[in-house]
C-alpha cells in the first residue's frame, strides 16, 4: 500500500509540473491538467492516504474523554515529583 501511496503521489506532483510547462504554450490546456490533478490529490489520493494512516488505530485514544484527561493528568503530576 505504500508504494501506491507513493506512486500516486509523485504521479500527481509530475502532472502539475506538467501542467505549468503546458501552461507557458497553452494555457487553457495547462489549467486543465492542473485542476484535473488537484481534484485527483483531493478525491483519490487524500482519502487512500487517511485511510491508510489511521487504519488500525482506536479513535478514542486521540478524543478527549474523562479517561484519557484522568490519565494526563496523572502522568503530570509523577513528573512533576
Amino acid at each position: 500500500m505504500k508504494k501506491i501511496i507513493t506512486f500516486l503521489f509523485f504521479s500527481t506532483l509530475i502532472s502539475v509540473c506538467v501542467g505549468f510547462y503546458h501552461k507557458s504554450t497553452n494555457e487553457i490546456l495547462g489549467n486543465k491538467i492542473i485542476g484535473f490533478s488537484m481534484l485527483f490529490f483531493v478525491f483519490v489520493f487524500m482519502p487512500i492516504f487517511i485511510y491508510n494512516s489511521w487504519k488500525g488505530k482506536k479513535l478514542s485514544d486521540y478524543t478527549f474523554s474523562n479517561e484519557n484527561i484522568q490519565k494526563m493528568k496523572s502522568k503530570s503530576s509523577k513528573s512533576i515529583k
